[in-house]
């Protein structure tokens, strides 16, 4: 039984230490190209440089912490992806479709809860009684 060949990206080739390498690259040219073309990013990355450091002086306990932290983090990831969407739809065409701004429409959407995540779980942690 012959099976064929899965076509793969010729990029997809490096191992080991160079594809870490080449990995860790592509990951800064993402976050520099949110910052240089997505304000919507710069404007989280301020809150997060807003929010972090406040969640570490917070009389929280380590988890809190972690939860805090990570809800602001949390939105700049799906920031992140949502640009990577609105990007790759205007370059598949620029022309209005009604899949292109579903496709918008709920990456907007995404951004949207994880923003309305991090006041819930800010409440929840530092408001929250416990039995």
């Amino acid at each position: 039984m012959s099976t064929k060949p899965t076509e793969q990206s010729p990029h997809k080739g490096k191992t080991g230490l160079q594809r870490i390498w080449n990995a860790s690259r592509y990951s800064l040219d993402g976050l520099s190209a949110a910052v240089r073309h997505e304000a919507a990013f710069r404007q989280e990355v301020l809150l997060a440089v807003l929010l972090i450091p406040a969640a570490l002086f917070t009389p929280a306990d380590g988890t809190g912490k972690a939860l805090m932290i990570a809800s602001v983090l949390l939105v700049l990831i799906v920031e992140l992806l949502n640009s990577a969407i609105e990007a790759a739809v205007d370059r598949t065409s620029l022309e209005n479709h009604v899949l292109a701004k579903r496709a918008k429409d709920m990456g907007s959407a995404a951004v949207m809860l994880a923003l309305i995540n991090v006041p819930v779980v800010w409440g929840l942690v530092l408001f929250a009684r416990t039995p």
